[in-house]
This record gives structure tokens, sequence and C-alpha cells, in this order.
């Protein structure tokens, strides 16, 4: 009676062991031919140096030593590099350089009103006009020289007599 049927593991076994013997075997062939597989494979020097040439920066930054020495510019440097975008077109509701109209009720709120709003800026027009390296005096003679163009009598040196 100990006549047991065994096919059922036998046939698993058997499965097993194909699956096994194609894995080594193929484990095997990848082994040898990485081992006798020895050609180097050739560098394309050209193609390297195109590649590290379109992987450079565009461009570079150099830092300046800061200057200590300040060059004073007049009233008409600063507003020609400065104020004359918007002073010379309107822009922003700017009053235009030489229009008196425009000029006559900011010239009557006084020379130092004036250069007050021009170093803190006022509603549109940013302080310094933008450029924080002007100095003080370099901004009243700007407001001067264009005050006067609209009619005033502003005299730049003024305000450091005072």
């Amino acid at each position: 009676m100990s006549d047991k049927n065994n096919s059922g593991s036998s046939m698993g076994q058997l499965l097993v062991a194909i699956l096994g013997t194609i894995l080594g075997f193929t484990l095997l062939l990848a082994l040898l031919a990485n081992f006798f597989n020895d050609t180097p494979v050739p560098e394309d020097t050209a193609a390297i140096k195109k590649a590290d040439a379109n992987i450079q920066p565009v461009a570079t930054v150099e830092v300046a030593a800061a200057s200590a020495e300040h060059v004073e510019k007049s009233g008409e440097e600063v507003v020609k590099a400065v104020c004359a975008m918007c002073h010379e077109a309107g822009l922003m509701n700017a009053p235009k350089i030489g229009d008196a109209g425009q000029w006559e009720p900011r010239n009557a709120q006084g020379y130092e009103t004036l250069v007050k709003n021009a170093i803190n800026g006022i509603r549109g027009m940013p302080a310094r006009g933008g450029n924080a390296d002007l100095t003080d005096a370099e901004i009243a003679k700007a407001v001067a020289f264009m005050a006067n163009k609209g009619g005033a009598n502003f005299d730049p040196t003024s305000l450091a007599k005072q």
C-alpha cells in the first residue's frame, strides 16, 4: 500500500532543474564573453572636446574693486545719465525738462522740498532717481538744472551753505 504517485514532485523538480541549467548556462556565457572581450572602446576626442565646449558657461562675472574716489558729477551730467529717461519724455507724469507750465507748481514748493523729494523719491519716481550711488549734492545740482530749465532760479550750492 505504499504505492504513492510522486510524479507531481518529480515534475516540479525537473522544471526547476531545467530553468536553473538555462540560467546557469546564460551566466557562464556572459562571464566568458566579458572575460575574453578586452577590446578597448575608442574615445572620440573631438566629440568630447565639442561636448566640453558646449557646456561652458555663457559668461563669467568679474568683480571689480570698489573705487574709493567718487568723482562729483555736474547737474547736467546727472540729468543726462539718470533723470532724462523719464523727464525728457514725461513718463509717469514726470515734468518735462524745459516745460515751465509743468515745473511752476513744483518750483513753488521750494528748492529744498524738490531736493528732498528727489532724494527720498515721490509718487512714481524712485529714491535718487534709481541710482543709489548719487550723492545728495549731485541730486541737488540735477534738481536745480531741471527746475531752472522750467523757469526757476535755484542755486545748487545754496543747500550746502546751510
